[in-house]
C-alpha cells in the first residue's frame, strides 16, 4: 500500500483567549458537561494565555515527521479547532493527494481515543466530496517497542531525579465506566494497564500504581477510578514521601498534564509534604516521529505489527480505511 501524503490528526486547542470557550463547546458538545466545569477548565487555559500547549508541540512534531519521512508531505488536521480536519482533507484533495496515511496523537482504543478519530476521518472525506483522497488510519500503538522505550526512559530519568524509594504512579485520562465497557469491552482501560505494565517491567519496577485523572462528567456518573488526587492523599496517609507520576495516557503535555498534574497535583503534594516528580511525555521526541514512520511502513509492506511481548497481551486495533470501523468489537461496525 503506497501513500503520497501523511496527515497528523490531533485533538486541537485554542490559540488565544477568545478561542477558549468556543473550543471547549466543540469538545463537550452533546456530553452534558456542567457549565461550571467548562468555566473551571476555561480558567486552566487562560492561565496559559488562552493557548493550548498542544499547538506548538504538534507543529514541532510535524517538523520531526517531515524529517523522518521526507518522501511524504505532511498535512495537519484537528477534531476540535483549526485547522479542522474537513479543511485539511479538502486541501489534500485540491493538491492532488490520492491516498494518505493518518497518524493520530492517541495510542489507545475506545471512543474518544480511536473511534472518534475514525469518525473525524469520515467527516473530512464527506466534506471533500467524491474526489476525497483515501485515508488510512494507523493502528493503535500502545505496545509498540518505541512507545514503551520512550516511556521507560522517561520513568527511569524521573526515578533517578526523585528521592530514593519514590512510588511510581501511572495516570491516564478517566472516562465513564459505561464508555469503557462499550468498547472492547474495557479496551481502553486494559490497554493502559498493559502499557503501564510493559513500561514498569522495562525499568525493573515490580510494584506500582495505575490511577485516573481529569474526569469532567456529572458527579452521579461513575468514571474510572481511583482519582489521582485521592490516590496521592492515600499515599500520603500511608507515609509516602516521594511519588513519580507518569502520565502514560498522554502522548504530549496537554492542558490536563501541565495544569492538572503540574499545578493542582503538585500543589496538593507540596501541602502534604510529598516530593512529586512528573515524567516527560513524547511531545515532539524524534522517536515519536520514528514510531509514526514505522507504523506507516507496516502498512506499506503488510509487515507483522511490531509489539512488545508481555504476559496476557491486550488486543490492538485501529487501522481504518476511509472512516470505516476496523473491528467487530467497535460498536456500530
Amino acid at each position: 500500500m503506497d501513500f503520497d501524503a501523511l496527515m497528523l490528526l490531533s485533538f486541537g486547542g485554542p490559540e488565544g483567549p477568545e478561542d477558549v470557550r468556543p473550543f471547549l463547546e466543540n469538545v463537550t458538545r452533546g456530553r452534558n458537561i456542567p457549565p461550571a466545569r467548562l468555566d473551571e477548565v476555561a480558567e486552566h487555559y487562560l492561565h496559559f494565555g488562552g493557548v493550548s500547549p498542544i499547538n506548538g508541540i504538534n507543529r514541532a512534531l510535524i517538523s520531526e515527521l517531515e524529517a523522518a519521512m521526507p518522501d511524504l508531505p505532511v498535512y495537519f488536521g484537528n477534531r476540535n479547532w483549526e485547522p479542522y480536519v474537513e479543511d485539511t482533507v479538502i486541501a489534500m484533495r485540491d493538491n492532488g493527494v490520492r491516498r494518505a496515511a493518518v497518524f493520530t496523537t492517541s495510542a489507545w482504543g475506545g471512543y474518544s481515543s480511536c473511534r472518534q478519530y475514525v469518525e473525524d476521518i469520515a467527516r473530512g472525506r464527506a466534506a471533500a466530496g467524491p474526489q476525497a483522497p483515501e485515508l488510512v488510519k494507523v493502528r493503535q500503538y500502545f505496545d509498540h517497542p518505541l512507545f514503551v522505550e520512550m516511556y521507560a526512559e522517561f520513568v527511569s530519568q524521573a526515578l533517578h531525579a526523585a528521592p530514593s524509594g519514590a512510588r511510581l504512579v501511572f495516570t491516564a485520562h478517566s472516562i465513564p465506566l459505561a464508555a469503557d465497557e462499550r468498547y472492547g469491552p474495557r479496551l481502553y482501560s486494559r490497554q493502559v494497564a498493559y502499557a503501564a505494565r510493559l513500561v514498569a517491567q522495562a525499568v525493573g519496577v515490580g510494584d506500582y500504581d495505575l490511577v485516573w485523572q481529569s474526569r469532567s462528567g456529572p458527579p452521579q456518573v461513575p468514571w474510572l477510578e481511583p482519582d489521582v488526587g485521592d490516590h496521592l492523599a492515600a499515599l500520603g496517609d500511608a507515609g509516602a514521601g516521594a511519588v513519580v507520576v507518569c502520565p502514560i495516557g498522554f502522548v504530549a503535555d496537554h492542558i490536563e498534564v501541565v495544569w492538572d498534574l503540574d499545578n493542582e497535583l503538585a500543589q496538593q503534594a507540596a501541602e502534604a509534604g510529598i516530593t512529586l516528580v512528573r515524567t516527560a511525555t513524547p511531545n515532539a521526541d524524534r522517536r515519536y516521529a520514528k514510531l509514526a514512520a514505522a507504523l506507516i511502513e507496516e502498512l506499506r509492506t503488510s509487515a507483522e505489527p511490531a509489539r512488545v511481548d508481555g504476559d496476557d497481551p491486550v488486543p490492538g486495533y485501529g487501522c481504518s480505511i476511509n472512516g470505516a470501523p476496523c473491528s467487530p468489537q467497535c460498536p456500530g461496525s
